[in-house]
């Protein structure tokens, strides 16, 4: 008890420093946006956030360390997101359980080009081409503490090159799950992407400011029914994250002159900007469809014109003996979606290993939780 009580604290100060360090949401705010991008289909389906999602998969354990579990023990996850504007992002994902220290690891690495540009001067002068390019690598350690509670951190470094610039930052995830698998409930908490720039892109400036955020989440799986339904709490250390956009407001109806109101300022609007709602339901334990809403995408990101499915994301899954295949859909804004393909692998039932290396416990089975 003693050592969960340490931990609690230990991610409170560091959720506390984070929060005070990163006071907006704003878009083109903070370096390392690309943090925030969704790891899997799987993640992108479930709406780009899941912090409390019991699923046997391995790359929802990016989102929350504390996620990963024996259960997850020799799954590999490849995933290429067709992200907009050709940028190409691709994400690794590994785990290994250690049963003489009761501890999974994980670790991994996500990548994203965004491809070529010509360079010119302030005159219009070519310069020839340039890149630019994102990467974050990560190692992480969960562990069990009773019969419901799991606790884990994770370690980043991430790197990014823009044309001649570039920078690096170290950052860290704590996360804590409590996990009911009689009342089919899940719980997690964690605060992400906090830490520091180690490079700036320019050194003659302050360091910018890290994408950091504070998820809470619950999943509840129906008894009677292969349906687990989640609601993803984001954004917790600011109350309004509204983007008041000078576009979106209207002449004030009482007025007779030009005086415009905010039409945003409703209490409803700034609560459920925080919050993400979706589902994913079972057939036949070999075919997943999910369905995900983001109220803050869908306000931020869609016209007054034209709402379209902003905001919405969906998805399928494949679950086969050695296998998963995952396919999600996000539509972040009316202009379009984009779509991301993700494979799992069983390492231990494709490759096999003799007698001699059965110290590495490569081939131990456990259950999911």
């Amino acid at each position: 008890m003693r050592l969960f009580k340490q931990l609690l604290l230990g991610a409170t100060v560091f959720i506390s420093c984070g929060a005070t360090g990163y006071a907006q949401v704003l878009g083109g705010t903070h370096a390392m946006e690309f943090l925030n991008v969704a790891n899997s289909a799987h993640v992108t389906a479930l709406g780009g956030l899941t912090p409390a999602m019991p699923t046997q998969d391995v790359s929802l354990a990016w989102q929350n360390p504390s996620l990963y579990r024996p259960g997850l023990h020799n799954q590999l996850s490849f995933n290429y997101n067709m992200y907009y504007a050709d940028i190409k992002a691709l994400n690794l994902q590994y785990a290994y359980h250690v049963p003489k220290w009761n501890t999974t690891f994980g670790g991994g690495v996500q990548s994203m080009n965004y491809g070529k540009f010509q360079a010119a001067d302030i005159y219009g002068n070519s310069m020839g081409e340039v890149r630019a390019n994102d990467m974050v690598v990560n190692l992480s350690a969960s562990r069990s503490y009773g019969e419901h509670w799991r606790y884990g951190a994770t370690l980043k470094y991430a790197h990014s090159v823009l044309a001649d610039r570039s920078a690096g930052a170290l950052l860290a995830d704590v996360g804590v799950t409590y996990m009911d698998t009689v009342n089919k409930i899940t719980l997690g908490i964690v605060g992400r992407n906090m830490g520091v720039m180690t490079k700036r892109y320019n050194p003659d400036n302050q360091a910018e400011p890290l994408p950091f955020d504070l998820n809470i989440g619950i999943t509840k799986e129906l008894k009677n029914l292969p349906l687990k339904i989640f609601v993803v709490a984001h954004h917790l250390y600011k109350w309004d994250i509204r983007y008041n956009n000078p576009a979106d407001k209207k002449k004030n109806f009482f007025d007779n002159d030009t005086t415009v109101t905010d039409d945003k300022s409703n209490f409803a609007d700034k609560l459920f900007r925080h919050i993400n709602l979706g589902a994913e339901l079972t057939l036949g334990k070999r075919l997943g469809i999910m369905v995900a809403y983001s109220h803050l995408r869908r306000s931020e990101l869609s016209t007054v014109e034209m709402k379209g499915m902003a905001g919405f994301s969906f998805g399928g899954s494949l679950y086969l003996n050695k296998l998963q295949v995952h396919y999600g859909r996000s539509v972040m804004a009316t202009a379009g979606a984009y779509n991301e393909l993700g494979i799992n692998i069983s390492l231990d039932k494709f490759f096999k290993v003799g007698s001699k290396t059965e110290s590495w416990h490569w081939n131990n089975n456990y259950p999911n939780w």
